[in-house]
């Protein structure tokens, strides 16, 4: 009998708090997690999942041969905590060893929203009632704006300079001069405002109260706040601490006899964050100032709010970009309004109050925002031009079960602005149900100056840009190159000299930030939930697979260092995740076996919320998922000469022909969608891309020479072939075409079915916007502004979403049913809508257009317009645009 299953059967369950989770008893099957994890309500229910046994497999380890330092871990669910978030080593070797010890992974998580009698200076009965409002009012401030602020600003160079050359006019007059220092004061005053700590603990009060009862608990590892806590403490230059540690670890033989350096000027600390929800402010202000670290100085970006809002935020720490600084691009010529900003960043940064700068928008995930890139400007500058010795920049991940989406529809892209009584409602709205768990993480604190040092040492190794990488690879004319082209920023001509270097340094330190706060955000239990049930169970799964399932996506999760914000036992966990998922699911109790089948809406809502979630798994698995869009690539290309009906574990595959498509759907897609580290080159990431899919199990290396499918058709000499005659020892560097090339085999991994499509689905929301955004240049109209042609794409992707389709649209070549026999893990009978693409997938379409070739700017009256270069205006050429990118679709 078949029937729906009440919510009593499947509710979510408190978590623990207070208590550390690093092992597991013999009888109880406890996942690994942040210490605040999922437990069930009875602690006689005990199971093993299948893969607990994870000591007793062969461990996977990560080999590098570049030279770099690698740490060789042994995952162990329950017992394994890896501490995420270490620097790069390609841009910041000398950070890697500054404020970081192996023994902060050790102490522990903490929830900040839970406050005791033991986080103040008292005990007693009536403590206890009254210890969150006695913490809130002990809390410290260390550093504060100068009083003289305004005087300062005032009397700035940069303000000066701009001022004069607005009163060269006037000739100089006392009035002239006073008129132009009331319109700074009065930029000033739009900016910032003075702290008023009596307001201030009232909101953290109030702010404690609604974080309690809006999450189970908000999670904070700490060791990572003892990493940012000694980096706000230091007194030394971030370059001198790591020489000096690093001369510590040697022998004594080997020790400079030079003695320590000396003591220099604090380093200010900046915070950059990744941005999910509009309470994300709130929330870091609060934690910043509980835990010690100061009030932070927090950006509102983009948010238009009221004034009483506006008044209220920059009382409690917000700051805000003067008005029409959005619209404008970031740089020296910013006149007056952008000399306030520099200077009173500058300023900012000598006092050292912590700066807390939001790299993208909630609407927009992944995509360095404009309002980032003026907040970075000046911070680069301050450093450039010696205003601050040096600047610790700590990328910031957070990471929710439910983000908050009270909010949506208001402030930034709303109708009308953001008022108080707008949050107020809001706020109490969203306690009318529990969102889950909250985590944040800071990553490991590294050095602007040395950041940029590297950077620009690596200037004259500039790859070529995409227009000659990829654009000849669509049109067939020849293979991709291995090159890494510029990543987002300033287009050629547009700004003269060292103004464009200064913008192309600031993206790419935007870009390299934004994919460190993805790599050390955790991985919800949501996340993990959603990610089957979209990519693998998309017609519904019983509730005891899918604990199997979890359970290995945990151990995967784990085992690529990435962190995850649970613990608990399986069964409690997997319905947690349930409960919270429960508008998007449908739950049936299967009365003979006596298990639960869960099964996913078929509804454009449904998919778009479950991707959402998913999402966080894309940065953790984006190498393999890379790997898999090229096999199928490959396959596809293979369909004609093996069959429908052929095992795809019977081809074999060329190493060059598969390094060759993921060169170019790397090329295709940028790093910051994908959350790889912008720095790598091509050739580095591709190569990575092969290794992670041989140690994962779908490719094994083919040694024999055996007849077999190949989809290298270079040619090979015939006869009896001695492959170590072909073998040059010889210093020369001709290559031989004749050299045995290497292939491999496609296999389904062990304890793993599924994988190959698992992955390919993985990264399918992605391609399918790209391949829909190619269809959309069948429309008539260009050439158009990018304003106008941003909009229209967006308005055109929303109504192929209306229409329901299956898939993306647009003319590719249709899937073959073979490649998802015994590898889909689940029939795909059922036809699923496409999803709602983000804002932010939307505008990187049309700026990898822009850089591919495909779209091109010609100057006008009106402005710069877009139209189709001339390779894409037949239909033919648009055709091998959207066959390029459907090869990697897989529906």
């Amino acid at each position: 009998m078949l029937r729906p299953s009440g919510w009593l059967e499947l509710v979510p369950v408190c978590l623990r708090l207070g208590k550390r989770w690093y092992g597991s008893s013999a009888g109880d099957a406890e996942l690994c997690g942040t210490g605040h994890g999922a437990a069930s309500p009875s602690r006689t229910e005990t199971e093993r999942p299948p893969h607990a046994v994870a000591a007793r497999r062969q461990m996977k380890t990560w080999v590098c041969d570049s030279g770099q330092k690698l740490e060789i871990f042994i995952p162990f669910l329950g017992k394994y905590r890896p501490l995420t978030g270490r620097c790069c080593q390609t841009c910041t070797p000398r950070s890697w060893d500054g404020f970081y010890h192996a023994q902060l992974s050790s102490l522990g998580f903490c929830s900040a929203a839970q406050v005791t009698e033991e986080d103040t200076r008292y005990r007693g009965w009536l403590v206890r009632r009254l210890c969150c409002f006695l913490a809130v009012w002990d809390w410290k401030v260390p550093a504060d704006t100068p009083r003289d602020l305004p005087e300062r600003v005032c009397c700035s160079r940069r303000v000066r300079d701009v001022a004069a050359g607005q009163a060269r006019g006037s000739e100089g007059d006392s009035g002239s001069r006073r008129r132009w220092k009331e319109k700074a004061l009065e930029i000033l005053a739009g900016i910032q405002a003075p702290l008023s700590l009596p307001v201030l603990r009232l909101c953290s009060w109030v702010l404690l109260r609604l974080l309690s009862r809006l999450f189970l608990s908000v999670q904070l590892h700490r060791g990572q706040l003892e990493m940012v806590l000694r980096a706000a403490t230091t007194v030394r230059s971030t370059a001198a601490c790591s020489r000096h540690a690093a001369a510590a670890h040697l022998p004594l033989s080997t020790r400079s006899s030079s003695p320590p350096p000396s003591p220099q000027p604090d380093v200010p600390l900046v915070f950059l964050s990744t941005h999910k929800s509009r309470l994300d402010g709130l929330l870091l202000s609060f934690l910043f100032f509980s835990h010690g670290l100061g009030v932070p100085r927090v950006t509102v970006g983009s948010l238009n709010c009221s004034p009483r809002l506006r008044a209220l935020l920059r009382r409690l720490g917000g700051v805000f970009l003067p008005v029409g600084m959005e619209q404008t691009s970031s740089g020296r010529d910013g006149g007056l309004p952008g000399a306030v900003l520099a200077s009173y960043v500058e300023e900012v940064l000598r006092s050292r109050q912590p700066l807390l700068i939001f790299l993208e928008e909630p609407c927009a995930p992944r995509r360095l925002s404009a309002a980032a890139h003026e907040w970075l400007a000046p911070v680069y500058r301050a450093v450039r031009d010696g205003a601050v010795p040096d600047v610790l920049l700590v990328p910031v991940g957070i990471a929710y079960d439910l983000a908050p989406d009270c909010l949506e529809g208001s402030g930034a892209h709303g109708a009308r602005p953001l008022s108080l009584s707008a949050c107020l409602w809001a706020a109490c709205r969203a306690l009318r149900r529990r969102l889950g768990c909250t985590r944040v993480d800071f990553a490991q604190p590294f050095s602007l100056q040395e950041f940029v040092a590297k950077t620009l040492s690596r200037q004259s190794s500039a790859g070529k840009p995409p227009e000659e990488l990829l654009l000849p690879t669509i049109l067939g004319t020849h293979q991709p190159h291995s090159e890494r082209a510029e990543p987002e920023g300033p287009a050629p001509g547009t700004a003269p000299g060292s103004e464009a270097e200064d913008k192309m340094m600031v993206t790419k330190l935007g870009l390299h930030a934004l994919s460190d706060g993805a790599a050390c955000s955790a991985v919800t239990a949501v996340g993990i939930t959603s990610a089957l049930l979209l990519h693998k169970h998309r017609q519904g799964v019983l509730l005891s697979r899918l604990m199997s399932d979890f359970a290995w996506l945990l151990e995967e999760t784990l085992v690529r260092q990435r962190d995850v914000g649970f613990s608990g036992q399986l069964r409690a966990l997997v319905r947690h995740s349930l409960a919270l998922l429960r508008a998007h699911i449908a739950l049936y109790h299967l009365a003979p076996p006596g298990d639960v089948l869960v099964v996913p809406e078929v509804s454009v809502e449904a998919r778009w919320e479950l991707s959402q979630h998913s999402a966080a798994l894309l940065p953790v698995f984006a190498g393999e998922a890379v790997g898999a869009c090229a096999i199928r690539a490959l396959l596809l290309e293979m369909l004609p000469f093996v069959g429908a009906a052929a095992c795809p574990s019977s081809i074999t595959l060329s190493q060059d022909e598969l390094l060759h498509k993921t060169l170019a759907l790397l090329q295709l897609l940028p790093p910051s969608l994908l959350g790889l580290q912008p720095c790598q080159p091509l050739e580095h990431q591709s190569q990575d891309v092969l290794d992670k899919l041989i140690l994962c199990g779908l490719l094994e290396a083919d040694e024999s020479e055996n007849e077999r499918w190949l989809c290298d058709v270079a040619p090979r000499p015939f006869g009896k072939w001695q492959p170590w005659a072909e073998v040059d020892f010889t210093d020369s560097d001709s290559d031989s075409e004749d050299v045995c090339k290497r292939c491999f085999k496609l296999r389904d991994p062990e304890g793993s079915p599924g994988l190959l499509l698992f992955l390919c689905r993985l990264l399918s929301p992605v391609l399918e916007t790209y391949a829909r955004a190619a269809a959309f240049l069948e429309q008539p109209s260009w050439p158009q502004p990018e304003a106008a042609c941003a909009g229209a794409l967006q308005q055109f992707l929303a109504e192929k979403d209306g229409l329901g389709e299956s898939g993306p649209g647009g003319g590719g070549p249709p899937t073959p049913a073979g490649l998802q026999v015994g590898w889909g893990g689940a029939p795909s009978g059922i036809s699923l809508p496409p999803e709602r693409p983000t804002r932010s997938l939307a505008l990187s379409t049309l700026r990898t257009f822009k850089e591919m070739g495909v779209l091109e700017e010609a100057p006008s009256p009106a402005g710069p317009l877009l139209h189709l270069a001339r390779p894409f205006r037949s239909s033919e050429g648009r055709g091998k645009l959207r066959a390029f990118i459907q090869q990697f679709v897989q529906p």
